[in-house]
């Protein structure tokens, strides 16, 4: 739905030019990345919503590329899944490829492909096997929902590195039993609705 020039030139939606993503929480003013800075030594439920906060944020200035990175940031939140903020925001598989559905024309997205490609085989830092995982699992999902020509893998890093996809099941099963309570579940019915 199109904003009037009235609601356009309101201070308090000024800053925003796409409509919200409904699978994140409302924001009522630009965000910066003080909101996840000041979170980010714990990386606890609070680093977690401030997360998809800023995602959407980003979002609705036109900033898809960068509202896909604060997803990954999401997925480095040390959460043991019991967590109610989990229950309330789920893990953002759905966000993703609700992200890459609703791409704006004209507007950077980057290779969503290649960049799960790249984080999956190059995660660093604390929790770093799960993060490849889920990497790789947005990787997947990205596929599925991205023309191939457009957003292909990078294949100089496969022949120059040997790199080798993991099965989506392969996936799937590792996060079971690593990621967080309920995250396989997430996953399977995201990639269920992504393939309708």
């Amino acid at each position: 739905m199109a904003q009037s020039q009235e609601e356009m030139k309101s201070p308090l939606h000024a800053t925003f030019i796409f409509p919200p993503c409904p699978l994140l929480p409302e924001v009522h003013e630009g965000l910066d990345r003080a909101v996840t800075r000041a979170l980010s030594v714990r990386k606890g439920p609070d680093f977690y919503a401030a997360t998809f906060r800023y995602a959407q944020s980003l979002w609705r200035e036109g900033k898809p590329a960068q509202a896909i990175l604060q997803l990954n940031k999401a997925f480095m939140s040390d959460l043991s899944g019991a967590e109610e903020v989990l229950q309330i925001h789920p893990p953002p598989y759905a966000v993703l490829v609700w992200f890459l559905r609703h791409r704006p024309e004209g507007y950077f997205v980057g290779n969503p492909v290649r960049h799960f490609q790249h984080l999956a085989t190059r995660v660093s830092g604390e929790r770093k096997e799960i993060r490849a995982w889920r990497a790789w699992a947005c990787f997947h999902l990205s596929q599925t929902v991205l023309p191939a020509a457009e957003f292909p893998v990078d294949n100089e890093q496969v022949a120059g590195e040997g790199i080798v996809f993991p099965e989506w099941d392969t996936v799937v099963e590792v996060i079971g039993r690593l990621g967080w309570r309920g995250e396989r579940e997430v996953i399977e019915a995201c990639a269920a609705q992504s393939m309708s």
